[in-house]
């Protein structure tokens, strides 16, 4: 079974490499986005396991996102991810699904 993993990120050239890392695990499909409206319409449409916040995502913003995308879906699990080498994600995306 797959593990639906949502990025959202506001650097495009980021959201990109974070597409390809994802999705190059074939327990994964990542579905990478870089603005919160379409975050919020694929949690409409989609069963999400987990979301990853990227960089250029400030507090405020990160507040109101995790609250809509709370109440579209309670107990989703969000976690940040600023950066780091593949070894780095794929430990936080298994300790956050753990």
């Amino acid at each position: 079974m797959q593990t639906t993993i949502l990025y959202i990120g506001r650097d495009t050239q980021i959201t990109i490499v974070m597409n390809r890392l994802l999705n190059a695990r074939p327990e994964w499909k990542g579905i990478c986005v870089c603005t919160d409206e379409e975050a919020v319409l694929i949690c409409k449409e989609q069963a999400i396991d987990l979301v990853l916040l990227g960089n250029g995502i400030n507090q405020n913003e990160e507040s109101q996102l995790k609250s809509k995308l709370l109440d579209l879906r309670p107990g989703l699990k969000i976690i940040q991810h600023y950066g780091g080498g593949s070894g780095l994600l794929y430990g936080e995306i298994m300790t956050a699904l753990g």
